[in-house]
């Protein structure tokens, strides 16, 4: 019978690449989600029956060892950006993930992946950051074998990186962004998911990951690279440390007060401490090399996905071409 691998928040951006490619090399894929019925998604995944959505509740002994019951790896890429109600960071992050670690540890899992964050730091002024790195005490604590992956922002299809900004420049000729010298290391979500799958089928060894892909850039620089994707002129605009601060405090104001009805996709405050901080694999880190993969760039992906964000969507380099003739005169 084919082995099985329990993937914990397997629907979520990250997660439904390492489905998928789980799949792809033969494993049955348990998807563990708080709303089975919204990810039916990955089921094409594989063969019929082989990629299964379920529910779980990663704040519950009982419903993560019931979905890790015969599994012979785990994966957890479960995290918030925000919190929400009872999801908080260290609800998540920290108890979370040493929950999973431990029950693992106790039902005789053979693999263990969690997935973590560069900047992940018991004293990082983000809480964040702080719950990352307690999560990963605690399951280095409860499974030393484990495998934790570290990327910097990803990349990818159904990412609220640029996708979000993209956005942003459909409703206004200037695009506002925090701490523009901050550099990141863009990694793109297929190859974490490559680290993930090697790590799960017992091809890496123990230890921490920093994941980066093979360019470091500026925020700002990184906002002028996908503007000239979707084909759009904005003026770039950092904000002042004082104004971000204010536009941080007034998004998390609206959601307090609005019962978190309208959740903070924007900017939050723990967002902007965060920024303070370079994105980046440190040096002499384990990461994509000692895995043997080669990590891609973001200029080879994002016209892939950005398209939908150009004036003319899909068909903007024919319009561009058209009107290029008429004022060529042909």
């Amino acid at each position: 019978m084919s082995k099985l691998v329990t993937i914990y928040g397997g629907s979520g951006f990250v997660g439904r690449y390492i489905a998928r490619r789980m799949a792809k090399e033969g494993w049955r894929v348990r998807v563990a989600v708080r709303r089975p019925n919204e990810a039916m998604h990955v089921k094409p995944y594989g063969v019929p029956g082989q990629v299964e959505p379920v529910f779980c509740n990663i704040r519950d002994d009982v419903s993560v060892a019931s979905v890790m019951q015969g599994a012979d790896a785990v994966v957890n890429c479960v995290g918030v950006l925000n919190e929400l109600g009872k999801n908080t960071f260290g609800a998540i992050h920290a108890e979370g993930a040493g929950r999973i670690a431990r029950i693992a540890a106790d039902l005789g899992v053979a693999s263990l992946v969690h997935v973590s964050a560069i900047g992940a730091d018991p004293e990082a002024d983000s809480e964040y950051s702080r719950t990352k790195a307690a999560g990963e005490a605690s399951v280095q604590q409860h499974f030393p074998a484990a495998v934790i992956l570290r990327p910097s922002v990803i990349f990818g299809a159904e990412d609220g990186f640029f996708n979000r900004f993209a956005g942003m420049t459909r409703l206004s000729p200037v695009l506002p962004i925090a701490a523009g010298s901050t550099k990141f290391q863009p990694v793109f979500a297929d190859d974490v998911a490559k680290a993930a799958v090697k790590a799960a089928v017992g091809e890496a060894e123990a230890g921490i990951y920093e994941l980066g892909g093979p360019e470091v850039k500026t925020f700002r620089a990184l906002m002028a690279q996908m503007l000239e994707v979707i084909h759009r002129r904005r003026v770039i605009l950092s904000l002042p440390g004082f104004v971000a601060k204010l536009v941080a405090f007034g998004f998390d104001v609206l959601q307090f007060a609005s019962f978190q009805l309208i959740e903070n996709k924007m900017l939050t405050r723990d967002q902007l401490k965060s920024l303070k901080s370079d994105n980046v694999a440190s040096e002499g880190a384990k990461g994509f090399a000692d895995l043997g993969i080669e990590p891609v760039t973001v200029g080879s992906v994002l016209p892939d996905y950005l398209w939908k964000f150009r004036p003319s969507g899909q068909y903007d380099e024919m319009t561009s071409s058209a009107r290029n003739l008429r004022k060529n005169g042909v």
